[in-house]
């Protein structure tokens, strides 16, 4: 079976999120906010499939999915500040429902509004995320962890390194506000694992 490595593609990599960096790419796994393992089966990968919209209940967050790359310094891209309710998915690693761990990110806050990801540090484990996909299915996660990472220790190897099932990433910025770096300190990270994959 094919597996996707994204730590060789981001190994320089740190991502940015609401406008502000998520710190150096080597960083040491920082203590989890919520549980670590979630009570539902995990579900088999489905094949790749281009993510269109986004779905969480539990926050009352929806969006389209816009693809984001890389930014001429290696940091991932985010969707405009100035539409901050707009999330994307990175278009480099597993898309949502494939083998690997597929990442989302989204804005706290942006151009003086609530950002889709506004309440993304309410996630707790068992909570539901879907993924629309191009092929009619719906990837359907459940968390297992949530993490709030300062951000010169982001876990780049626990967000985008392989994994043995279908996971997600949801990514945003959290924590104080730096005023004088125009940036939030930590970074939000929610881990799920594929539980469905239906039409």
């Amino acid at each position: 079976m094919l597996r996707r490595t994204l730590g060789a593609a981001v190994s320089a990599v740190a991502v940015m999120a609401a406008g502000c960096s998520a710190g150096p790419a080597d960083p040491a796994p920082p203590a989890a906010v919520a549980g670590s393992s979630a009570p539902a089966q995990d579900a088999p990968a489905l094949p790749k499939s281009t993510p269109v919209s986004l779905d969480v209940p539990k926050i009352a967050a929806h969006s389209s999915l816009v693809p984001l790359g890389l930014n001429a310094d290696r940091t991932v891209q985010v969707p405009p500040v100035t539409t901050p309710l707009q999330a994307g998915w990175y278009r480099y690693g597993p898309t949502p429902g494939e083998l690997g761990p597929a990442v989302l990110l989204g804005h706290v806050d942006g151009n003086k509004q609530k950002g889709i990801f506004y309440r993304l540090k309410e996630m707790r484990r068992g909570d539901d995320v879907a993924v629309a996909r191009e092929d009619g299915r719906t990837a359907h996660f459940v968390v297992t962890k949530v993490d709030q990472v300062p951000k010169d220790v982001f876990p780049s190897d626990a967000v985008y390194g392989d994994t043995d099932d279908a996971e997600l990433r949801l990514i945003t910025c959290g924590g104080a506000f730096d005023r004088s770096e125009h940036s939030y300190v930590d970074n939000i990270i929610v881990y799920a694992k594929l539980v469905a994959g239906g039409p």
